[in-house]
């Protein structure tokens, strides 16, 4: 159980979501968002789920690369437990936690953490991915990103599978998946 601890009684919290397909920017942005808050001295935490090992075991890496050190956890509620004399929370691809992650944020946030979550809105099929739309529903504030697609150059906001595996979580990169556009991603032939 998450105790509220006394130097947050007067602060408020707030979630923020940013969501868009892949390579869209999103872990970038996060990762720019908690530099800033170190930069302004504020106590960062940063989790990811342990099934996230495209580009390293334990730090957060976006596509170019930039990266900032994280705390790799099984569930959302282990966040409560290591969320300790924080200020703000960093949690990436969090299409990849269980359903307990809207309510844990809803907590840190209301105990007056800026909690800032990152993480695909769509899977390859174009749905709703994981617990992505309820936290869009509980955000405070939302960025919806938007990459280029690869078949034609206009703003691609689709994650589209470049192989028959049908289950709906495959980690992979440019090999596996490439950004499209609404209407190359329902006509990709």
């Amino acid at each position: 159980m998450f105790i509220e601890p006394i130097w947050h009684k007067n602060r408020q919290g707030w979630i923020e979501v940013i969501c868009g397909s892949m390579f869209s920017g999103k872990t970038e942005e996060l990762i720019r968002r908690l530099k800033r808050a170190r930069i302004a001295n504020q106590r960062v935490e940063i989790f990811k789920p342990v099934t996230d090992t495209r580009y390293d075991t334990t730090n957060i890496v976006s596509h170019d690369e930039s990266f900032v050190i994280s705390t790799p956890i099984e569930n959302a509620q282990s966040m409560l437990l290591l969320a300790n004399n924080v200020d703000v929370i960093g949690i990436d691809e969090a299409q990849f936690f269980d359903d307990q992650l809207p309510a844990v944020c809803d907590q840190l946030a209301a105990s007056g953490i800026r909690v800032i979550v990152a993480g695909l809105d769509m899977d390859y099929l174009g749905r709703p991915f994981g617990q992505m739309p309820f936290l869009l529903a509980k955000a405070d504030y939302i960025t919806k990103l938007h990459a280029i697609c690869m078949k034609c150059g206009n703003i691609a906001s689709f994650s589209y599978r470049k192989n028959a595996n049908n289950e709906q979580i495959m980690l992979g990169e440019k090999e596996s998946y490439e950004p499209r556009c609404r209407k190359c991603f329902n006509d990709p032939d």
